[in-house]
Formats: structure tokens, sequence, C-alpha cells
């Protein structure tokens, strides 16, 4: 099986859509960090610190996850999420503490949006790039699944920019938004994964 539509490409994938939102979050931070006062920088310096040691330690493990079996991944992905939420709990709480302020809980979000749905669109490509290794009767199914990500890519890019076009939501709904199409993203992802099996079992030559 080619390596783009192995098990490990689609946890990469998976992953990496949340590497993406880790490192856009920190980076609005870091953005914002420079506008509060000394003692208070201080104190937001250090807890990024610790949000960007999460970060390190999320992709190290993905790193190291992803050489192993396709049953042990699915576990690792588990504990993986379970880091990832804890990412989240920590942006919150750093919002809280360090901005009580609207207008950079949207630049947040937007950053988190935008990564989101670059991911998207850059896994979509990888996928309709890899489906041609396949002859045009095994690729139907791959194709089909691939058309429904994009779908599914503009419908979540519709939902989260009148989210924050509005600018009204609450951190909780801004968050809440985003976790749902991300696991929107997720159910493709996964649907494209079986249909590139089921390709690849039908035609054992590939």
């Amino acid at each position: 099986m080619a390596t783009q539509t192995s098990s490990a490409h689609f946890f990469l994938s998976w992953a990496k859509e949340r590497i993406d939102e880790m490192d856009a979050t920190l980076a609005s931070l870091e953005n914002k960090s420079a506008q509060l006062q000394a003692e208070t920088r201080v104190k937001a310096d250090e807890f990024m610190t610790g949000m960007k040691k999460k970060r390190d330690e999320f992709e190290a493990a993905v790193k190291k996850e992803a050489q192993i079996g396709e049953a042990a991944i699915e576990r690792a992905k588990e504990r993986l999420e379970a880091d990832w939420k804890s990412f989240e709990a920590k942006t919150k709480v750093y919002l809280e503490t360090f901005s009580k302020s609207v207008e950079q809980e949207q630049e947040v979000f937007q950053s988190q949006v935008t990564a989101q749905l670059s991911s998207w669109r850059e896994t979509a490509d990888k996928l309709n790039a890899a489906s041609k290794e396949f002859a045009v009767e095994r690729r139907r199914e791959i194709d089909a699944t691939v058309s429904r990500m994009k779908t599914d890519a503009a419908t979540a890019e519709k939902k989260l920019q009148e989210l924050a076009h509005a600018g009204t939501e609450s951190w909780a709904a801004l968050n809440s938004a985003l976790a749902e199409t991300r696991a929107t993203f997720d159910r493709a992802n996964q649907a494209a994964r079986e249909a590139f099996k089921r390709a690849v079992s039908s035609n054992p030559a590939q």
C-alpha cells in the first residue's frame, strides 16, 4: 500500500489538524502578549511556556505513535485526544486570566478557523492525488468521499466565518463550534481511510 493511503497517513492528518490549531493559537496569543503590563506579561509568558511544552509533547508523541501498528494507533489517538483537550483547557484559562477581551477571543478563534480549514483542504488535496494510484473503477468511492470532504469543509467554513463576523458569541460557543466542525473533519478523514482500505483490498496489485 502506498504511504499516502496507510493508516499512519490518516493518523498524521488527524494529528496535524490539532497541531496546526495549537500553533495558530500560540501565535495569536503571543501577538497580543506584548500589550500586557510588565508583571502580567511575565506571568502570561510563563503560562504560555507550559502551553508550548504541551504542544511539543503532543507532536513528539505523534511521531512516535505513527511508527506502530494500526490497532495501537487507535489507542494512541484516545490518549492524544485527552492531551488536546488539556491544551484547549489551558487556552481557556489563559484567555480568562490574561485577556478577558472579546476581541482577543475572536482573534484566537479566527486563527483556529484558518488553521482548521487549511488542514481540511490540504488533506483533501493529498487524498485526491493519492487516489490517482488506482484504476478509475477502483477510485470512484474515494473520489466521492473526497468530494464530500470538500463539501463539508465549505459548509464548516460558512458556519465558522458567520460566527467570527458576528463577534457576539461567547468563547464557549466559539469553542463548541470548532469542536463540531473538527469532529466532522475526523469523520470525513475516517471515511476516506475506509474507502482507501476497500480500494486496496479489491486491488491487491497496489
